[in-house]
């Protein structure tokens, strides 16, 4: 995500994942509070000062601290204001569904599968069972880095778990490209050498069909030649 910091005037132009710079007001058992320079402070939940467990909020941050925010929910009517010191995904996982094309970079790679970057909290696995019927080894497919095209297999959101397969479908591969394919001059050479021989080939059916009429009407002339005799 974009690291660049707003600038809000009030809290109507407040946005969710909007990147923000605060100071800590004060702090409770619950969260923090942060002034962000609005007409209301917006609070930082203890769950979402870190990414990691945090037991006490002080033990995270203290009165006076600048802090860059994240805007996970805004209510302007209520003015309330939830932040988040944890950088939201590109993805959320209301985002995501099962059926869906993504485009995903390889983060990491396994014996059994590489591990995908969606853009969503956690990457998805694509195991090597799908990843092509003679497939052994997935490295032989993708190296650390590339990008890939697959689909979502399975999506369990209570476990935050994706399962990826590179296995697209006909119907899946229309709906990724639907552009007809660029041609190299010597396939589109192939193409024209091709219809040209199919256009003879209908061209020497069409004359033998002819030639077989006409034998067959001089046959039915000349029998009926040798009944009048």
């Amino acid at each position: 995500m974009s690291e660049q910091v707003a600038q809000p005037t009030s809290i109507k132009d407040l946005q969710p994942k909007m990147c923000l710079q605060g100071a800590i007001t004060r702090t409770e058992l619950y969260g923090a509070f942060v002034d962000l320079g609005l007409e209301r402070e917006g609070l930082i939940h203890i769950s979402r000062l870190s990414d990691q467990r945090v037991k006490k909020v002080s033990d995270q941050v203290k009165v006076g601290d600048k802090v860059k925010v994240w805007v996970q929910s805004v209510d302007p009517e209520a003015g309330r204001i939830a932040l988040t010191m944890v950088e939201p995904a590109e993805v959320e996982w209301d985002e995501l569904a099962e059926g869906q094309i993504r485009t995903g970079k390889v983060v990491r790679v396994e014996r059994y599968g590489v591990f995908v970057d969606l853009g969503a909290e956690r990457p998805g696995l694509l195991h090597v069972r799908e990843m092509g019927q003679y497939v052994r080894n997935p490295g032989d497919v993708v190296k650390l880095g590339d990008t890939v095209e697959v689909k979502i297999l399975k999506l369990d959101r209570r476990k935050r778990q994706i399962d990826l397969t590179m296995q697209l479908e006909a119907e899946d591969m229309d709906a990724v490209d639907d552009e007809e394919p660029v041609l190299s001059p010597m396939e589109i050479a192939f193409q024209q050498a091709q219809a040209m021989s199919n256009e003879r080939k209908s061209r020497n059916r069409k004359n033998k069909q002819r030639h077989s009429q006409r034998d067959d009407m001089e046959d039915i002339y000349r029998r009926t030649l040798q009944q009048r005799d």
